[in-house]
């Protein structure tokens, strides 16, 4: 079961984590930061491979639990904008023009890495 959504531990040694809820930046687990789990506050990707749980399993999450994981989102996304000195209003804008041309980047990085 979720309990509350924290960020969780960092793990030195960046080893995958898969299910449970101690590490930020695992996968298919909650309450924690990471990907394919539920009841976390958001996404973090440590770059291993993503184990996701089912959908059925992400909507049965309580609603005050899903309420206090997007209150530290948020929290944490303006702290973020903080951080790199960025108004609200910058970070739409930049993710307008960057959303116009997401496809197009990921085309030339997927280029250039074969290239490599």
């Amino acid at each position: 079961d979720v309990s509350s959504p924290k960020h969780g531990k960092v793990d030195p040694a960046n080893m995958p984590h898969v299910g449970g809820n101690m590490w930020a930046g695992g996968t298919g687990g909650r309450d924690t930061a990471g990907l394919g789990g539920k009841g976390g506050p958001y996404r973090l990707d440590a770059g291993h491979r993503v184990y996701q749980v089912s959908q059925a399993e992400k909507d049965a999450v309580p609603e005050e639990v899903k309420r206090a994981a997007r209150e530290m989102a948020e929290k944490a996304f303006k702290q973020r904008l903080k951080e790199i000195q960025m108004s609200e209003y910058d970070a739409s804008t930049y993710e307008r023009f960057s959303g116009a041309v997401r496809r197009q980047v990921q085309s030339l990085r997927i280029i250039l890495d074969n290239l490599q």
